[in-house]
């Protein structure tokens, strides 16, 4: 495949996230050929797909009557419980995941150490603006309160990892938009070792 690739360890959990609006879900759609109305994780060859969207999707309209919080963790839940099952089975994972508060991140962490799986942070930037107009495409739009969290959460990590920090991840791969844009293949493969 021509074009930019991107390359992890065969079985790992890569975690994209970003700021809400950033262009993950749009990302994952034009890679993987997803349309936006999956209930459940879409797999590609050894790759399972996993996007927060398809739980939420699968819990639509079975959950008015329980409040916001109460279904936003049920929902939360099965995300992570899909992303297990996934990772039991051996597969390698990709999840979309647009929270990165510290917590968040160890729990993905410590999923992975479970399964015997490398943990990888792939972090999709975008200016705050951007991400604000990319809501607003979307026709789904975060509250300024929740946005202004999600903001200094990411600046936050996204300090950390420019420095050189990516824990508790093993890894992370810093894109930007029009890098995304670019981006033909995410492959799950052992890089070829040098011959002599």
């Amino acid at each position: 495949m021509h074009g930019p690739r991107l390359r992890f360890p065969p079985g790992s959990l890569v975690i994209l996230t970003g700021l809400p609006g950033a262009g993950k879900t749009t990302l994952l759609r034009r890679l993987y050929g997803l349309h936006g109305a999956e209930s459940l994780p879409v797999t590609s060859g050894t790759v399972v797909v996993i996007d927060s969207y398809q739980s939420k999707r699968h819990w639509n309209g079975r959950l008015g009557w329980v409040p916001g919080p109460v279904r936003r963790a049920v929902v939360f839940v099965t995300h992570l419980s899909r992303i297990r099952h996934a990772l039991r089975l051996g597969h390698s994972v990709l999840a979309h995941n647009r929270g990165c508060a510290p917590y968040v991140l160890r729990g993905f962490a410590w999923l992975a150490r479970r399964h015997r799986a490398d943990f990888h942070l792939l972090l999709l930037d975008a200016p705050p603006e951007e991400a604000l107009a990319g809501q607003v495409t979307r026709g789904r739009v975060v509250a300024p309160r929740t946005f202004a969290r999600h903001r200094r959460r990411w600046e936050s990590l996204l300090t950390r990892v420019r420095s050189g920090d990516p824990a508790p991840a093993a890894g992370a791969c810093v894109i930007g938009r029009a890098e995304a844009g670019l981006l033909r293949e995410i492959v799950f493969e052992r890089t070829p070792t040098p011959t002599r």
